[in-house]
């Protein structure tokens, strides 16, 4: 194919495909970020719908992190004072996981979607743009039963 086109034809050939090539892996992407963005929105929702599956998911990772600290001790690889402060700070770590808003960071993880990534108003940003008000609606009504003052401004 290439063999009959010649000179400056051929090279604004190959920049013509090399543009196109770029832009196709941009914009695939963009839309895997979109996807990932959302879909963890969705955990972060299931969660705040199920919180009994974020306490058993966080639960299991705190496990596995005292684990290999455990296994850092076993291995003399650090001190039993730094054995026993890191464990403070991964206990401290997990707590804080627990007690935070599930549904705060699915409206974070939906507006994340949506901002970051669009253009192209792909599938997943549509499907979080239109999550984004009821998940903050929920957010609110959350805050409000916890007694926490906010005003809309901060919650953006």
């Amino acid at each position: 194919m290439f063999k009959k086109i010649s000179g400056w034809k051929k090279t604004l050939l190959l920049i013509l495909i090399a543009v196109v090539g770029v832009y196709l892996l941009v914009y695939i992407d963009v839309v895997l970020r979109a996807r990932s963005a959302y879909l963890e929105g969705e955990k972060y929702w299931r969660w705040h719908e199920h919180p009994e599956e974020k306490v058993a998911y966080l639960n299991q990772q705190e496990q596995k992190e005292l684990a290999a600290l455990d296994k850092k001790l076993a291995r003399k690889k650090i001190s039993p004072d730094e054995y026993e402060q890191q464990k403070e700070i991964i206990k401290f770590n997990y707590e804080r996981l627990r007690s935070e808003s599930s549904i705060k960071y699915a409206y974070v993880w939906y507006q994340t979607a949506v901002e970051l990534f669009s253009p192209p108003e792909s599938k997943w940003v549509k499907l979080a743009r239109e999550k984004m008000p009821r998940a903050k609606e929920l957010w609110k009504e959350e805050l409000r039963r916890k007694k926490i003052l906010f005003e809309d401004y901060m919650l953006e």
